[in-house]
């Protein structure tokens, strides 16, 4: 017997501003295969902002409802100011009053059996939460990031907020889905009194028809081209350290724009980039490059002669999607993070040790010397196709069938 769930999204397609669509779209796709059928609630097209790439195709057995949502910030501001209260709990709260009846509607048609809703955008989960208490259905929320911390969000308001619908969630679901160890660690820290099978991990992933569809290029064989694809936070992805080591080694001769060469892909900051490698004196070794189609970019990442991964040490409890598409990408991979946070773990047990202090000068320097060292001989590690292979989007899709069997069956009971 089939059976069906209720996927609240804000982040699906057209939507294309970065790869917090493929978690959701990815499980549309593959839980058919583990007997669930999604219905998908998502925003409609207006509420995004698009960056000119196609958007990825939504497979044709998914439910799809969009209901109507505006952006704060872009519709409803007068000479770029609006109130806040229209950003709380986030820019598209409109969202919640067309979604609930919308909502309504698909749960009377297609009875489905559990509702699961992603944050981010926490409206999503305020979604989540109304249907889950209107219709007596189990609810699932999916916590791709953390949704508070201490001193994020900055908005005092916004966070007090974040922190009662954390509350609510906990208070009204039949579990918190987080994608990282650390996450589940630090919830589990903070609502002691809850039992442990209240929080499950589910990973992100990659997903194999994706890179079967976008093979990888040639590599040109003459500067050593180190790829970064995604977005880089400045107080989360801060390159000012890299840019210092990248100096120091161009002065002492080790690398120069003959030999190297750092591509900045889809930085969502290129303008404040750009001003740092230049005062930096590292402007003719970094390329800030345009987004680029989704497939394109998984082909780019494996044309790359080396990867690089970004994360600081405010972001321990957090692993970034991209990691897991590098790993699949089998190109040698330099991680720039704290040796104590998620990610690093995450490499580690793949076998793959080329990791640096992302606040170290210094030590990003000696990283990347050892790296560019060990790739040029092809001797850099990469994990193993059977390492690789746990990662998957079907693999997480089969965890997350298994979770919704086991909810399912806690509410039949």
């Amino acid at each position: 017997m089939v059976k069906r769930v209720l996927m609240i999204a804000y982040h699906f397609p057209p939507y294309t501003g970065g790869s917090g669509i493929q978690r959701t779209l990815k499980f549309s796709e593959y839980l058919p295969q583990s007997g669930w059928q999604p219905i998908v609630l998502t925003a409609s097209a207006c509420a995004y902002r698009r960056d000119g790439a196609p958007a990825d195709a939504v497979a044709a057995h998914v439910t799809l409802r969009r209901s109507f949502a505006l952006d704060s910030a872009r519709h409803l501001a007068l000479r770029g100011r609006y109130p806040a209260l229209l950003a709380l709990p986030d820019r598209w709260i409109s969202w919640w009053l067309s979604a609930v009846p919308a909502g309504l509607a698909l749960i009377r048609r297609h009875r489905p059996d559990v509702i699961w809703s992603s944050y981010p955008i926490a409206t999503a989960h305020l979604i989540g939460l109304t249907l889950h208490r209107l219709s007596g259905l189990p609810w699932i929320a999916d916590q791709r990031d953390p949704m508070s911390d201490d001193g994020y969000p900055a908005d005092p308001r916004t966070r007090r907020l974040h922190r009662w619908i954390e509350a609510k969630i906990l208070a009204h679901s039949a579990s918190m889905v987080c994608t990282t160890p650390g996450a589940v660690r630090a919830y589990r820290a903070r609502f002691p009194l809850l039992g442990q099978e209240r929080f499950s991990l589910i990973e992100n992933g990659y997903d194999e028809a994706d890179f079967a569809a976008a093979p990888a290029a040639a590599r040109d064989g003459g500067r050593f081209r180190l790829l970064h694809s995604g977005a880089v936070y400045p107080s989360e992805r801060d390159p000012s350290a890299l840019f210092a080591a990248l100096a120091r080694l161009r002065g002492e001769g080790v690398l120069g724009p003959d030999n190297f060469q750092l591509v900045l892909r889809a930085s969502g900051h290129d303008a404040h980039l750009r001003a740092l490698a230049g005062a930096g004196g590292v402007a003719e070794l970094v390329e800030l490059a345009p987004p680029l189609p989704y497939r394109a970019a998984l082909a780019e990442m494996q044309a790359a002669d080396g990867l690089l991964l970004l994360q600081a040490a405010n972001c321990n409890a957090q692993i970034p999607a991209k990691l897991y598409e590098y790993l699949r990408a089998g190109r040698p991979l330099l991680a720039l993070t704290d040796p104590a946070g998620d990610s690093a773990a995450a490499l580690r047990r793949c076998g793959i040790d080329t990791i640096g202090k992302l606040d170290s000068a210094s030590d990003i320097a000696h990283a990347l010397t050892r790296f560019l060292s060990l790739a040029r001989q092809g001797r850099a590690p990469l994990a193993s196709a059977a390492a690789v292979a746990l990662h998957s989007r079907q693999a997480r899709s089969i965890e997350l069938a298994a979770l919704l069997e086991r909810v399912g069956r806690k509410e039949e009971t």
